[in-house]
């Protein structure tokens, strides 16, 4: 059963209904390279991996038997693939997010399990951090030695917070997107929440209908006053349109993350329109000063 009424529109169909997937004893071949692939679509957060860059000695080892699931995802997520893709160009909260996500498949619980792994990062390594994921007890309970880490937020289950639920879509943002592609960067998603100790709001993933959110210049540099006025006469009251999403009619179609309009009041009903027919998201309509 879909976790809410509206589940697809959150994006999280695809794993509210999927069982999860194990390495059985007598596994074939085959068995193992769908365990593999899954293997690398989780931990890799569904970054495109190229044929060059799989772990090609970690993966026979698997395939002979050698090695559990659990020591490929520990050999994974320490290897320099890994660290490339989401050591090296994030902040180290957003790392043990991104951690967090990989190996348990849940968002952090509270400021303190972040800061007891920025404290075992800072002092023991990264690799010391990446064995404490690993070798918990809500790894092992959740996964042992043969099960592929899967997102366990989405679904209730003994042990978790509800507010997982709500934090695992800040760090979630679609089914055919990646953790290397969102437009929040290599900045924290959940910091602010965590600080506060408050629940995040539930957002459906970019591009999916009315779930596609303005996302505001990282500096507030948008102008507050308008320079338009020369232009219409002083007396023309002016409103300011922020708009995500906009397809500018072109070839190639490209969508830009967002703009802004200003036009007088006899414009608005028709610029309204024009966004509209080109794909765009109102995000807010205010006066222009």
């Amino acid at each position: 059963m879909a976790i809410t009424t509206a589940a697809s529109r959150l994006g999280s169909a695809p794993f509210s209904d999927a069982s999860p997937i194990e390495l059985r004893p007598n596994f074939t071949a085959t068995d193992a390279k769908v365990v593999i692939n899954a293997i690398y679509r989780q931990v890799l957060g569904n970054d495109h991996l190229m044929a060059s860059e799989r772990l090609t000695a970690l993966e026979s080892l698997l395939v002979n038997g050698q090695l559990t699931v659990r020591e490929f995802v520990r050999a994974l997520a320490k290897s320099e693939l890994y660290k490339n893709k989401f050591l090296y160009p994030h902040f180290q909260t957003r790392v043990i997010e991104l951690n967090f996500k990989h190996l348990l498949g849940r968002a952090p619980y509270d400021e303190a399990e972040v800061i007891e792994h920025l404290d075992r990062y800072q002092n023991e390594g990264y690799d010391a951090d990446i064995d404490s994921f690993i070798d918990s007890n809500e790894y092992d309970a959740s996964f042992g030695d043969n099960i592929v880490p899967y997102y366990r937020g989405f679904s209730t289950q003994t042990g978790q917070k509800m507010v997982g639920f709500t934090r695992m879509f800040k760090l979630y943002r679609g089914y055919a997107t990646s953790d290397r592609s969102q437009v929040g960067g290599a900045s924290s998603r959940l910091a602010t929440e965590l600080a506060r100790n408050s629940a995040s709001a539930v957002v459906s993933p970019s591009g999916a209908g009315a779930g596609f959110s303005y996302k505001p210049a990282t500096r507030s540099v948008a102008p507050s006053r308008a320079f338009a006025v020369p232009m219409y006469g002083t007396g023309t009251r002016l409103y300011r349109i922020e708009v995500s999403g906009i397809s500018l009619p072109r070839y190639p179609r490209v969508r830009r993350s967002n703009t802004e309009f200003v036009v007088p009041y006899d414009q608005l009903s028709s610029t309204l329109q024009r966004i509209n027919q080109l794909g765009g998201k109102v995000a807010s309509v205010t006066l222009a000063q």
